[in-house]
């Protein structure tokens, strides 16, 4: 009998860089999300029969009230929870400009803090670890841009 895998969610999600930091969401602590009270990616679900372009655009407005005037595809990455459409862009705003609607904290986070695994939240006033996944894609953008 053919059996059918369950399909895996989609998922848009935007790295906004600024003079070599790289701004990221401290996720609620909630059981029910991936990477709960971990440094992630702004980004959401793809609703039904939406592209991954509407998708980042329509998730960035809702969580921080923000688009950047450009955003461009980066790459894809699949595992065996969800598939990520990362997009990249330069955030031409200062952080003071952004509402954060979700989440616990958000920040420009610096290289040393991504190869670090960790950042400091001013939010919750605790070290909390970046999303392996997130700081995957992160260190990969910045080896495509050096290399």
């Amino acid at each position: 009998m053919d059996t059918e895998r369950p399909q895996r969610p989609e998922v848009a999600i935007a790295i906004l860089h600024q003079d070599g930091k790289f701004l990221m969401q401290l996720r609620d602590d909630l059981p029910n999300i991936l990477y709960p009270g971990h440094w992630a990616l702004f980004g959401g679900h793809l609703e039904p029969d939406e592209s991954s372009d509407a998708a980042i655009r329509r998730e960035l407005l809702e969580e921080i009230g923000y688009t950047p005037p450009a955003l461009a595809p980066f790459g894809c990455y699949e595992d065996t929870k969800v598939i990520r459409h990362v997009y990249q862009g330069a955030m031409t705003v200062g952080l003071d400009a952004l509402v954060l609607t979700e989440g616990a904290d958000m920040a420009l986070v610096t290289l040393e803090e991504i190869l670090s695994g960790e950042r400091y939240s001013c939010r919750t006033q605790q070290i909390r670890p970046l999303g392996s996944p997130h700081q995957r894609i992160l260190l990969d953008f910045v080896n495509q841009q050096q290399g």
